[in-house]
């Protein structure tokens, strides 16, 4: 049986751990070995690692880097950034890579997610789509290239299309709440929720731990990802690599989560 997942999602420059507002402005914050090995100890449901700039800058996922990642981490781990290919996604995952998450190339080469699931299984295939609100009518659309590309395509179409080509999980991840703390977008949600049947994890907007059970008493089973919650602490976003423990963990998710 599934169960909610409280991920952490951390973002990568140059080798380096940063954190963005809205997706612009990275901002350094250390070092992401030793935000995993730290996660670790935490015992956190599952990583997500995504290279911001690899797709901008047109190059290949930095393997060392991956495999770095991968040799550390004691929980499931999910990389994305630069991602093209199918080989590039089999060799993702031979590094010792549960998931691979693909982003722009899915929505440019729709063939990519089939021959990536036929290559690795699609239990491996997540599609990470970054969506912005419309200030005319309040539509969402999606977004690539670190946002800078409108698709003009509906979340909710593409997330089902997404599904039936093969994704075996779909991120959906408010640019316009990224790093803002002040809660997740939950119309947004609401927007692609029913019309997938694989797994749906939300990223972008989580400020405290009420937002994550906010998401999980309205959604069930669902990936309650969060980037400047894990990592900053207080009013003055002082850096601090953080998680519930198992019993703050385990009151959220009983308190907020009933099967139907």
């Amino acid at each position: 049986m599934l169960y909610p997942r409280i991920i952490p999602c951390l973002l990568v420059k140059d080798n380096g751990l940063v954190k963005t507002v809205n997706f612009k402005n990275p901002k350094y914050i250390g070092d992401p070995i030793n935000a995993v090995r730290i996660f670790n100890e935490k015992e956190v449901d599952e990583l997500i690692v995504l290279d911001i700039d690899a797709t901008l800058e047109k190059r290949e996922p930095d393997y060392i880097m991956i495999e770095n990642l991968a040799s550390e981490c004691r929980m499931p781990f999910c990389y994305g950034g630069g991602v093209t290919t199918s080989d590039q996604v089999q060799k993702i995952v031979q590094l010792g890579v549960e998931k691979v998450a693909i982003s722009s190339a899915a929505i440019e080469n729709l063939n990519l997610v089939t021959k990536a699931a036929k290559c690795v299984g699609n239990q491996s295939v997540v599609v990470v789509l970054d969506v912005k609100k419309r200030s005319v009518d309040g539509k969402y659309e999606v977004w690539t290239h670190n946002g800078l590309k409108n698709t003009g395509k509906l979340p909710s179409e593409l997330a089902l299309q997404m599904e039936r080509l093969g994704a075996g999980e779909i991120v959906i991840n408010s640019v316009d709440n990224d790093g803002l703390m002040k809660g997740y977008d939950l119309a947004l949600v609401e927007t692609v929720r029913e019309s997938i049947n694989v797994p749906l994890t939300i990223l972008g907007g989580a400020g405290s731990l009420h937002d994550i059970g906010q998401l999980i008493n309205k959604y069930g089973t669902i990936g309650a990802a969060a980037g400047s919650l894990f990592v900053f602490k207080g009013v003055y976003r002082a850096v601090l690599i953080n998680y519930p423990n198992r019993a703050e963990k385990d009151g959220l998710i009983k308190e907020n989560y009933r099967i139907s």
